[in-house]
């Protein structure tokens, strides 16, 4: 995974985005702890690395007129428009395709190439809502709490990230199980509820200092006239409501197979750990370092 992460030459053709390989892999073991899910953890490592340099572009770096060239390209899933893509788009979006060309030719051997399939059609609505927060940015538009949820929530990436993870994980998985996610079942929706806002809490202050869509903190201050340290309290609180809607829903949801539900909990887990009171993937530190090494570098035995 090393040599694919250092074929993209960061440095010198990506320069702006977050490079954190080792942090991303940390999230992926934390979605599949278990041995024999070594190849979801490589697929979904790579998502996340490509995702991550998607959302620097979409957020921090690229022209709107860039990225809407970039967010059609997606949509028609073809190297033919690498033509129509700005240099510095080109590895990026050669990169997605070949993430998911490889998965392919690994389903394929299985049976289950349709797998692939859905998962592409999330990362093309996860581009969508990219481009949706590059028109609100582009028009200096501050979207109200209900245009924020509808459209962050997708942003966010947990719906795609929860359908990619379910692609290499055996004979467990189904046809169903995608349209499943489709339905945005109330436990997805609770674990995006997380991601969302731990991260728009945690990066907010951070964003907010350059161009940057409106994060939910900045839409409920500007609807409702309140402080930013009551927004806080109140998100913590619909943080803190999501887990109990996962809970519950972990023990009445018996039309999905447990090992599918645990990887929507896991990957609000890491979050949680992630975003816990620190823009931690950003700004990585001592403390998230520490816990990489506890996993990776220190010996348990002693």
């Amino acid at each position: 995974m090393g040599l694919w992460w250092k074929g993209f030459d960061i440095p010198n053709k990506v320069p702006y985005t977050r490079d954190r390989l080792v942090e991303l892999y940390f999230f992926a073991i934390g979605v599949y702890p278990e041995p024999q899910y070594s190849c979801a953890r490589i697929f979904l490592t790579k998502l996340f690395a490509m995702s991550t340099m998607i959302d620097d572009t979409y957020d921090a770096y690229g022209i709107f007129e860039e990225l809407e060239r970039f967010t059609e390209a997606v949509q028609r899933w073809s190297t033919r428009c690498l033509d129509v893509l700005p240099n510095y788009m080109k590895p990026i979006y050669e990169g997605l395709i070949d993430v998911y060309k490889e998965m392919e030719e690994i389903m394929a051997n299985e049976g289950n190439v349709y797998r692939v399939n859905y998962a592409k059609e999330f990362m093309k609505e996860f581009i969508k809502s990219y481009m949706t927060e590059a028109k609100w940015v582009n028009e200096g538009y501050i979207p109200t709490m209900e245009e924020n949820m509808s459209y962050r929530f997708t942003s966010c990436g947990y719906s795609m990230l929860t359908a990619a993870s379910f692609v290499g994980i055996g004979d467990i998985v189904s046809n169903e199980s995608f349209k499943w996610v489709l339905t945005d079942p109330p436990i997805v929706k609770a674990a995006c509820v997380i991601f969302r806002l731990k991260n728009d809490i945690a990066s907010h202050k951070q964003e907010q200092e350059r161009k940057h869509v409106a994060s939910l903190v900045e839409s409920y201050m500007k609807q409702y006239d309140a402080t930013e340290e009551y927004i806080h309290d109140l998100l913590y609180k619909r943080v803190e409501d999501a887990w109990k809607d996962i809970s519950l829903e972990a023990l009445i949801c018996k039309d999905v197979p447990m090992p599918l539900l645990t990887r929507v909990i896991n990957l609000a887990r890491v979050v949680d750990v992630l975003y816990e009171n620190k823009y931690h993937f950003t700004n990585v530190g001592e403390e998230l370092i520490e816990i990489i090494k506890s996993l990776f570098v220190h010996d348990m035995s002693m």
